[in-house]
């Protein structure tokens, strides 16, 4: 039986045209090692079946071996065999490296102006779960069995072409059931063919920029807002302009104002991020109108409005639309479980054949499976029963917070007041800096990003995003008293 050290192996040696048999052998198994090609804790053929692979002598690959871990690149367990070192022997030499210029890296390569922005904004914590990590939910609750049950059923039967690429937007089940699902739960107005399946939010949105906009055109976002709509635009060579947020979701300029028209208006309007305004009926309304006068388009975002507590979600703002110029972006990373990388636009009919054309070039779309999988979920009532148990859960558990920053801090640090969503705002003194209180809690275990970080100028706000999502509501004041211990000390300078 072939193995792919082995294989490895014997190109190396067929390679070598000096030295003896086992020191080329001893050369090949160390280079490979060094250079990553056998990664460290990889475990090595068995001398005897290494030597019947390469056509050697045991004896020549035992010595190899034995020389190799007298250097400290190979380790052996008892009964279980001989394994390449976690830690190699040039990892424990010291090495200073020289200064590396803005924009270069240690190769000379450069990055463009967009690539450098784009990692300058990216934030230090790669950390994705945790309390109070916002924008999380609680995949501890994923009905796993239910959604394994449907797959390997489907799987049994799985037509062929689901195994290629797809090139109408998705599979005509998921776009189905979601058509149904929305037009009763979101109030969107749409067709099957009107829904675009997508690997995520981001790659909805980066479409759309690329097939809609020319660089340098101008993109309204929100301020504060997601940083990632910016992101995405701004490496696409757009102009972002910042546009402010009140209590009613993104304000509207005065209509005698001259205002250069954006091309694209991206808006959270039934649940904004990150302060949880809900855009009312006449600010809606005007959003509209002002946006068919400019020939703009509007992007909604309903990324988490599922989750509202004690009344009804509000309704999607793309059904209002009367003109046709709004996309409708949706996701199941909040509903369901980030990892999934499924989310959709619902598109006007002008756009839903090019854009089809246009994503099947740039992105190749597939995992037909899953997407069968999450349309069946979706037809047999899992995912609308699924939903009704985490947001009582949320509900809960954003209940306990608020008692919890009520009790240990007091009223004044909410700083939001919808009953929605999977975090608040923790409302902080203006002269207290939020980023260097958040480094703070991160060293402690704590994750909770800074609110200033979500705004493009000077931040009008400072506080902590809190995601309650994956903390039980039974260990909301425990787990939130690091927060309060930390900002008592600050409060009383």
């Amino acid at each position: 039986m072939r193995t792919l050290v082995g294989d490895l192996l014997a190109c190396h040696l067929g390679q070598a045209t000096s030295g003896t048999l086992g020191k080329r052998l001893y050369d090949a198994l160390q280079q490979s090692i060094q250079a990553g090609m056998v990664a460290p804790g990889t475990r090595l053929p068995a001398s005897r079946d290494l030597a019947k692979e390469l056509g050697v002598s045991r004896n020549t690959v035992m010595a190899a071996y034995e020389q190799l871990q007298s250097e400290g690149y190979l380790s052996t367990r008892a009964g279980s065999g001989t394994f390449v070192s976690a830690v190699l022997p040039e990892s424990d030499l010291s090495a200073i490296a020289p200064p590396v210029a803005e924009g270069r890296s240690t190769d000379g390569i450069t990055l463009s102006r967009r690539g450098e922005q784009l990692l300058n904004r990216a934030g230090a914590s790669q950390r994705q779960w945790g309390a109070f990590m916002p924008g999380v939910p609680d995949v501890r609750h994923f009905p796993q069995k239910t959604w394994r049950k449907i797959s390997r059923r489907l799987n049994l039967r799985l037509p062929v072409e689901t195994l290629s690429y797809s090139q109408h937007g998705g599979y005509a089940p998921l776009q189905q059931a979601l058509a149904d699902y929305l037009r009763v739960a979101r109030s969107v107005k749409c067709t099957p063919e009107q829904i675009l399946i997508t690997s995520g939010t981001h790659q909805s949105l980066d479409l759309l920029a690329k097939m809609l906009c020319n660089p340098g055109d101008r993109v309204w976002v929100e301020e504060p807002g997601y940083w990632g709509h910016r992101s995405v635009l701004e490496i696409n060579g757009l102009e972002t302009v910042p546009v402010t947020v009140d209590d009613e979701g993104l304000t509207l300029p005065a209509e005698e104002a001259h205002v250069s028209p954006p091309r694209l208006i991206c808006v959270t309007p039934s649940h904004q991020y990150p302060t949880g305004a809900v855009m009312g009926l006449a600010r809606r309304k005007a959003l509209l109108d002002r946006a068919q006068a400019w020939g703009s388009l509007i992007v909604e975002d309903d990324y988490d409005s599922e989750f509202r507590f004690g009344e009804n979600p509000v309704p999607a703002l793309q059904g209002l639309a009367q003109a046709g110029n709004v996309i409708y972006l949706g996701t199941f990373s909040k509903t369901l479980y980030p990892g999934l990388r499924t989310s959709y636009m619902v598109l006007p009919d002008s756009l839903t054949a090019r854009l089809k054309i246009a994503h099947s070039e740039l992105y190749r779309g597939g995992y037909g499976l899953t997407q069968l999988t999450l349309a069946e979920f979706i037809r047999e009532g899992h995912y609308a029963a699924h939903v009704r148990r985490m947001r009582q859960l949320y509900s809960q558990r954003r209940e306990a917070l608020v008692t919890a920053i009520r009790q240990q801090l007091g009223e004044a640090f909410i700083g939001q007041e919808s009953h929605a969503g999977l975090h608040l705002i923790l409302a902080l003194p203006q002269e207290i800096d939020d980023v260097a209180f958040s480094a703070g809690l991160e060293q402690a275990g704590v994750w909770a990003r800074p609110l200033s970080v979500y705004y493009m100028g000077v931040a009008k706000r400072r506080g902590l995003i809190l995601g309650y999502a994956c903390v039980e509501a039974e260990a909301m004041a425990e787990t939130f008293r690091p927060i309060a211990r930390a900002l008592l000390p600050l409060l009383r300078r």
